[in-house]
């Protein structure tokens, strides 16, 4: 008879008695034709084999009848697992539900809580330091910006036509140009300038024993030329002091050494007080000499063309000397007190 017809049932199985178990529990009565038994029965670990044998948990082997329960009758346990509740232990992993596995932060993923990752949102430059170095830095800059646009702005009224601004504020210009940063275009002139000047200076000096005497002639510009060969680093004195103090002399002055504004003066005083510093460290008229007098002049001559060039120039100096200047006893004292500095 088939199994699927509608006049077949199936035959009913024994029914427990009333208050028998199942797992062959101590006191209790089995089912017929198995063993009571007093040890608990332990459920076995499931394994590929046992689940290619038997039923698995996703369902019964095919080819197999699931088995049927009735109303009134209790689930009939398998073999081997009478009186005990399987105790499947899941992977500390999948412990309390679904895995949280972080992905890689440099792919910059969302984090557990549904943001960026630290590591990706790691801040730099300027973001990384603390709120009052940013204070500092921000200064620091501004300081720097505010500095740099006022010196662009006084050397462009530096070397800018003479013009309302540079006529009300042209002392404040020049204090802020000279000496550092004065502008000249000698070097992109049309003719650059081809000239050797050498200032040399000689002084009335006052000897220990009342007596007075004139000294020759110190080449001021080759005692810097000296002090600047071999010296990887000369100093700015060294380098500029006495040539700038010549230009500044020779622009303020005419060919008679009348002065045409009124910087003149100033010029004068300044290259003065130079001479006598010099004159005073070179031991000028010997020890304890005084110097009364100083006299300036000039040698120019003309820097010889190159071999190639078919230009002609003469090579003969040319001399100009200023007349004598006494020397005040604030020079003098500045003086003593710049050499015995030095």
């Amino acid at each position: 008879m088939d199994a699927n017809d509608e006049g077949s049932k199936p035959k009913p199985g024994p029914v427990a008695p009333e208050g028998a178990t199942l797992g062959g529990a101590t006191g209790g009565t089995s089912l017929p034709g198995r063993q009571p038994t007093d040890a608990p029965v332990t459920a076995e670990p499931v394994t590929a084999e046992s689940t290619a044998d038997g039923p698995t948990a996703d369902g019964p082997v095919a080819g197999s009848v699931a088995p049927q329960e009735s109303e009134g009758t209790e689930p009939v346990a398998p073999p081997g697992f009478e009186g005990a509740e399987a105790e499947v232990v899941a992977p500390p992993e999948f412990a309390g539900g679904e895995s949280e596995v972080p992905a890689p932060a440099e792919f910059g993923a969302a984090g557990p809580e549904g943001g960026v990752c630290p590591e990706a949102e790691a801040p730099a430059g300027l973001a990384a330091l603390s709120l009052r170095y940013q204070i500092a830095a921000a200064l620091a800059l501004a300081v720097v910006a505010v500095v740099s646009c006022v010196h662009l702005g006084m050397v462009f009224l530096h070397v800018a036509p003479s013009n309302t601004v540079t006529k009300q504020h042209g002392h404040a210009i020049d204090e802020w140009i000279y000496p550092e940063f004065e502008q000249n275009w000698k070097l992109f002139a049309p003719n650059p300038l081809q000239l050797d000047i050498t200032v040399q200076v000689r002084a009335l000096v006052r000897a220990a024993d009342g007596t007075s005497r004139e000294t020759g002639w110190y080449d001021l510009s080759g005692l810097d030329g000296l002090a600047i060969d071999g010296n990887p680093v000369p100093s700015h004195t060294q380098q500029n002091e006495l040539r700038r103090a010549w230009d500044f002399y020779i622009g303020t002055h005419d060919g008679e050494n009348r002065p045409t504004g009124l910087r003149g003066d100033l010029s004068e005083r300044y290259l003065r007080r130079i001479a006598v510093l010099r004159l005073d460290r070179e031991h000028a008229g010997g020890r304890g000499a005084v110097v009364d007098r100083v006299q300036l002049r000039s040698q120019t001559t003309n820097v010889p063309p190159p071999e190639w060039s078919d230009e002609k120039v003469s090579d003969q100096p040319v001399v100009r000397e200023l007349p004598w200047w006494a020397v005040p006893e604030s020079d003098r004292a500045d003086g003593l007190t710049e050499a015995s500095a030095r």
